[in-house]
């Protein structure tokens, strides 16, 4: 007799797994790593409030790659930007390439944000919380900015530029384009308390 075997979870790509730790306690709800072979829900989650949350966080990823410009609604081509960019990482770090996009996402998430507030025709600036939704968000917006900055009229693959930006992130080094604009984020509204 032949015994069933459980089924496996899938992997993406086939290669990496989502073994993968949230440490932000506050951004474990809202970074998802359910396992997907393909990242690719086809938007069954936009016609319904706060479900992008459960939307990979790869996808939340290759959907910011595709910012209107050259690559507006080239999502295959998004996804080979990010398949060889996991590569890259992997071969730098020998590390799970999801678990140092958490990890980057985490590192770059601002915690605070200004908003302007007025009292009798005065403006001014009042620094405010960030919702956990927001700070994934802005960090995804972030690694994707510095990417296509990166990748602008430098020889460098835009698969090479991504995997820089990620690692970077991901380390907390001062180079990554999202760490630059968190610390600028959090400084400000440093001073708009």
């Amino acid at each position: 007799m032949k015994e069933v075997s459980k089924q496996e979870a899938p992997q993406l790509f086939g290669k990496w797994s989502f073994n993968v730790e949230v440490k932000d306690l506050g951004l474990q709800r809202y970074i998802s790593v359910e396992p997907v072979s393909v990242p690719h829900s086809m938007g069954r989650h936009e016609h319904r409030r706060f479900h992008k949350s459960k939307v990979n966080i790869v996808e939340r990823l290759i959907n910011n790659l595709m910012r209107p410009g050259q690559n507006a609604g080239k999502k295959i081509r998004a996804i080979n930007y990010v398949r060889n960019a996991f590569e890259i990482i992997y071969l730098r770090t020998g590390q799970n390439p999801i678990q140092v996009l958490v990890q980057a996402v985490e590192n770059s998430a601002p915690c605070e944000d200004i908003t302007r507030i007025s009292y009798g025709g005065v403006a001014y600036q009042q620094a405010v919380d960030i919702s956990p939704q927001r700070r994934v968000d802005l960090a995804l917006r972030f690694i994707a900015e510095g990417v296509r900055k990166a990748a602008f009229g430098n020889p460098k693959p835009l698969e090479e530029c991504l995997a820089d930006e990620i690692i970077a992130a991901a380390n907390r080094d001062s180079s990554s384009y999202a760490v630059q604009k968190r610390n600028e984020m959090e400084r400000i509204a440093f001073h708009a308390r």
